[in-house]
């Protein structure tokens, strides 16, 4: 261990002497309290560290030793459902024995080190190993599985890394605590059942796959106008009170990842307070049991220590990979981004580095494509397939996107999800823009949602246009009023409320609407659609405006997505015949005074 001594303090930034043997990102314990920190740069024999603990009453002098390695997260059975900060240090256990406040130089380990977790080994591999047969010390090798709650089962893996060798020993069924040893090799290394893996590297992956399954997040405008796939990349920019959080809320509790990482880095205290009382009381509804089962919570809030939020999303991203190695499909909540970017700034003016646009350092966008590029769906070791999806929410000040951190987010997104206060304003949620959010998934998770739907492309696309049409329009009707236009015109106008009142705006508190399935999401379109067309056929044959919304299916059509049932979709099937038979009706009528 390589000892140093603290020659200057500037908040959450110390240079040290004596460190110069030390290695970049190594962590660092200075103090007598020995808080925890990691070198960021070193210049000669002086290293620059920056702490993830309140510093309050550290002294030029004191010392500060180096571990010798990087800051890294301990991977293994007991993740599930814990609530961990920045570093990933158990905030449960560390309130249990200092309080409210943590305490700086508070310690825990991350998972329970005295717990015992029933092993069951692989059993195909158990019987190549009682042949005789050689099986090579590979990575991502499954020797086994614990269950780690009921809604997720954790493999243990021969870890990236290993230096090869065979297989010389595998442990029995039975319970064993994390510190015990899974597997042997011949070449003298032993598997451990958790492992530690440093946060900023990347976890490596078999090969990466293409983004053609979308994840299903059961919100229409989402789904179905702006899809995320499976291993994308999404952001949630919007101003104050549109409704980032309550979007990743919903995303979170109803989408059809296997696991589930919100990241608050640098939220108020009351808004991780929500998060931390609501998620262990809401009810997974695929398997019925506690959302926590297949959760894990990164709480950072906003006046814990500035570094700790700046490594926050590394920790989650990392907790991400590993059960993404897994085989299983991961979504991270990062709530927010702009925050994380804001401890950047932070730290990089203690460190005297030269600030680029709005004070942010240079390396700003360098930063986030490391962040957002460790998403994606790969093909693991084990022959499986896992993806990471990150949906991040960017809070512009003001709600003003041309900010430095939402410009330089949408170079390394593919998925744009804009909040538009104008419709928070309106309730209008999701609050997301159909004009100004874009998706360029949309082409890659095609194939899919045709097997759904075969005209999914074909009705979205005819939606799109016609809410583009009807902003036009709208211009218009604020300078000489509704009455100037002519009616196909108005029904432009008729069936973009209908598409928003039925399709876009979606209730989270009907047990109905809160979540919709493809299929339904679809038909829905579709039907909206079809009204228009056999509508525009009317009003060319001289029906007014006025009798087509006579007819009731205005108020139809936008009750449907709360009183037609999920799994009920032939009660869609019969208000198309019914609606069928009212336009027909009313175009022959004109047709037969046309004649």
């Amino acid at each position: 261990m390589i000892e140093g001594r603290v020659r200057r303090i500037s908040g959450p930034i110390i240079r040290a002497t004596g460190l110069g043997g030390a290695g970049l990102f190594d962590v660092v314990e200075v103090g007598d309290k020995r808080i925890i920190g990691e070198i960021v740069r070193l210049e000669g024999d002086e290293a620059i560290i920056q702490v993830y603990e309140d510093n309050t009453g550290l002294k030029t002098g004191a010392p500060a030793h180096s571990t010798g390695r990087p800051l890294s997260a301990l991977l293994g059975p007991g993740l599930m459902g814990t609530i961990y900060d920045g570093i990933q240090r158990p905030l449960e256990l560390l309130y249990s024995q200092s309080g409210a406040f943590m305490t700086p130089g508070e310690r825990g380990d991350p998972l329970d080190m005295k717990k015992k977790w029933h092993f069951v080994p692989n059993k195909s591999l158990c019987e190549k190993f009682a042949s005789g047969e050689k099986i090579p010390a590979s990575a991502g090798l499954v020797l086994g599985t614990i269950q780690e709650t009921q809604s997720v089962s954790c493999k243990i893996m021969i870890p990236p890394g290993v230096k090869g060798g065979d297989i010389t020993d595998i442990s029995a069924e039975g319970d064993y605590t994390i510190l015990d040893t899974a597997a042997k090799t011949s070449l003298g290394e032993e598997i451990p059942f958790a492992q530690w893996w440093p946060v900023r590297l990347p976890r490596p992956s078999a090969e990466r796959l293409s983004p053609d399954q979308p994840l299903i997040t059961g919100t229409r405008v989402i789904d179905v106008f702006f899809p995320l796939s499976k291993g994308g990349t999404a952001a949630i920019p919007g101003g104050f009170g549109t409704g980032k959080t309550m979007t990743q809320h919903a995303i979170a509790k109803w989408c059809d990842a296997d696991v589930i990482i919100y990241i608050g880095c640098g939220e108020r205290g009351n808004e991780m307070t929500d998060v931390l009382t609501e998620f262990p009381e809401l009810q997974d509804p695929r398997t019925g049991r506690s959302l926590m089962e297949r959760t894990l919570l990164i709480a950072n809030t906003s006046n814990m220590p500035v570094a700790a939020r700046e490594v926050s999303i590394y920790t989650g991203v990392t907790l991400a990979e590993f059960y993404r190695d897994m085989g299983y499909h991961v979504a991270i909540m990062a709530d927010s981004t702009s925050r994380w970017a804001e401890a950047l700034r932070e730290l990089s003016g203690r460190m005297e580095e030269m600030p680029a646009e709005e004070g942010f350092p240079a390396y700003l966008p360098t930063r986030l494509a490391e962040f957002y590029e460790r998403a994606g769906r790969v093909r693991t070791f084990s022959d499986g397939e896992g993806s990471v999806s990150i949906i991040g929410a960017v809070s512009p000040p003001g709600g003003d996107f041309s900010e430095p951190v939402t410009q330089h987010t949408k170079r390394f997104i593919r998925c744009f999800w804009a909040l538009d206060r104008d419709l928070a304003n309106a309730r209008h949620y999701p609050a997301i823009s159909w004009l100004d959010s874009y998706s360029e998934y949309a082409e890659e998770v095609r194939p899919w949602w045709e097997r759904v739907n075969s005209r999914w492309a074909g009705v979205r696309q005819q939606c799109l246009d016609l809410l583009k049409s009807e902003q036009k329009l709208a211009e218009i009707v604020r300078l000489i009023g509704p009455d100037a236009l002519p009616d196909e015109q108005k029904l432009i106008l008729l069936t973009s409320e209908i598409i928003k009142d039925g399709f876009l705006q979606q209730n989270s508190f009907d047990k109905i609407d809160m979540f919709c399935v493809p299929a339904k999401q679809v038909r829905l379109l579709e039907l909206i659609m079809e009204f228009h067309e056999r509508s525009k056929v009317c009003i060319k044959l001289g029906a007014p405006l006025t009798k087509i919304s006579g007819t009731g299916l205005k108020e139809g059509l936008s009750r449907l997505k709360s009183t037609v049932k999920n799994d009920a979709l032939d009660d869609l099937d019969s208000f198309e015949v019914e609606m069928r038979s009212s336009l027909e009706d009313l175009e022959r009528s004109y047709r037969t005074r046309e004649l």
